[in-house]
This record gives C-alpha cells, sequence and structure tokens, in this order.
C-alpha cells in the first residue's frame, strides 16, 4: 500500500506543478507586434513604440526602424480593429463636409489597449520604462497624443505626424503640473487633404496652452512622411 501512495502522491505533485504552470504563463502583450532591437546595448534602453495609420498594419512603419537611432529597441504594433486583409485601425472614422467623424468608443478602448500593451511589454521585451517613446502617423499619431496627454507617466514623448488631437480626448487631459516633462514633435504636410494642416497648428495652441513647447515642423506636402520629415524625427529622438 506503501508503494502505490507514493506512487499517487508523485502523480499529484506531477499534476498540480503542470497546473501551476499553466495558470502562470507569461501573458501576451495585447496587441500583436514585431521588433527591431537596439543595434547599442545599454543598461537602460529607451523604447519607440511605432503606431500606424488607418488601413494599414505594423509592418508599414516598421520600414522605418533601421533609420531610427541605433539606441533605441523598435517596437511597431498593429492596431487591434480589423478592417480587411492586412488591413487594421485604431477607430472606424467618417470623413464628411464637417470633417471626421470617430467611432468614440472604439479610439477609447484603442487608447486604453495601448496602455495595457505597455505594461505587458514588460514582461517579455527589456527597456527602461521611463523612456517609453511613441511614435504614430495620421491614426497613429491621434492616439500617440491620446495615450501621452492623458497618461504622461507612461510616456517620455511623442512624435506626432500628420495626426490630429480629439475633441473628445481634451475632458481627459491631465494637469499642465503633469505634462510638464512630455516631449512633444509634430510634423505636417500643408497640402494635407486628409488631415489638414489647420488640425497641427489647433493642437499646436492647444499645448502651447498647457504650458507645452512642441517641437513643430511644416512641410510642403501631403498626407504622408517623406525623407525629410523622418530626418527631422531621428534628430528630435536624438536630442
Amino acid at each position: 500500500m506503501k508503494k502505490y501512495s507514493i506512487g499517487i502522491v508523485l502523480v499529484l505533485i506531477v499534476i498540480i506543478s503542470f497546473s501551476f504552470k499553466m495558470n502562470h504563463t507569461t501573458p501576451q502583450p495585447a496587441l500583436h507586434y514585431v521588433v527591431r532591437q537596439p543595434k547599442l546595448h545599454t543598461d537602460k534602453v529607451p523604447l519607440v513604440i511605432l503606431l500606424h495609420g488607418v488601413g494599414s498594419n505594423e509592418q508599414n512603419m516598421f520600414s522605418f526602424a533601421d533609420a531610427l537611432p541605433d539606441k533605441f529597441k523598435v517596437v511597431s504594433a498593429r492596431g487591434p480593429l480589423m478592417l480587411g486583409k492586412d488591413s487594421y485601425g485604431w477607430f472606424q472614422v467618417q470623413f464628411g463636409s464637417q470633417g471626421p467623424v470617430i467611432n468614440e468608443m472604439q479610439a477609447e478602448k484603442s487608447r486604453k489597449v495601448i496602455l495595457q500593451f505597455i505594461e505587458d511589454l514588460k514582461t517579455v521585451e527589456e527597456f527602461d520604462e521611463h523612456q517609453v517613446y511613441l511614435m504614430g502617423f495620421s491614426q497613429g499619431g491621434i492616439m500617440s497624443y491620446s495615450v501621452a496627454l492623458t497618461s504622461p507617466e507612461k510616456i517620455a514623448g511623442i512624435a506626432v505626424m500628420s495626426g490630429r488631437l480629439l475633441p473628445e480626448v481634451k475632458p481627459l487631459v491631465v494637469s499642465s503640473e503633469r505634462l510638464k516633462k512630455l516631449r512633444i514633435f509634430i510634423s505636417h504636410g500643408k497640402q494635407d487633404p486628409v488631415l489638414r494642416f489647420g488640425f497641427a497648428t489647433d493642437a499646436l495652441s492647444y499645448l502651447e496652452g498647457k504650458g507645452l513647447q512642441p517641437d513643430f515642423h511644416a512641410f510642403d506636402e501631403v498626407h504622408k512622411i517623406n525623407g525629410e520629415m523622418l530626418a527631422e524625427v531621428i534628430r528630435w529622438l536624438n536630442n
């Protein structure tokens, strides 16, 4: 009986151990992503998270990864909303005569998902949580504003390229005192037919009213990132 009892106990230990491991696996990040590891290894690795525009995917912004400063770990995230084959977004939007109209619930959910994604990344990637930057184009730029202006303690800086600041987010923006350390880069094309140039200047005025001093750049360009724009954001990240 003792032999059988010992055997049963050993089996139970194995089952309990396996169950414990299954219930304590590392959580997967909230968003699918691709990563470029830093080319320069330091004790405190800064992280830049790339956020694509609507209808695109993580590979689009990741095409800039190798051009970004060597010290950064570069993560390019995929939006949670599937719009079609290889087509994703952060929220649905309709363009009309009164300007873009967004799905506010989706935009708010994506704001929270990005914040959770940053927390999740800490369990699978090594980086300095005090040096997290967001770099977003178009809708990705919109989300960069939304995340950083509501949770600046999580974000060191944002690079908003051809984006806008949602009026729906303004009631959630925190105090000027909490925002004072946030670094902001803005670039926008004067000929942008998708998100007009006025969105950039409106955001600039709002942020200056909060006591911030964004690094602002206007280009004679449409809704895109050209080589000159990329060079300026690289210079900003290096500072």
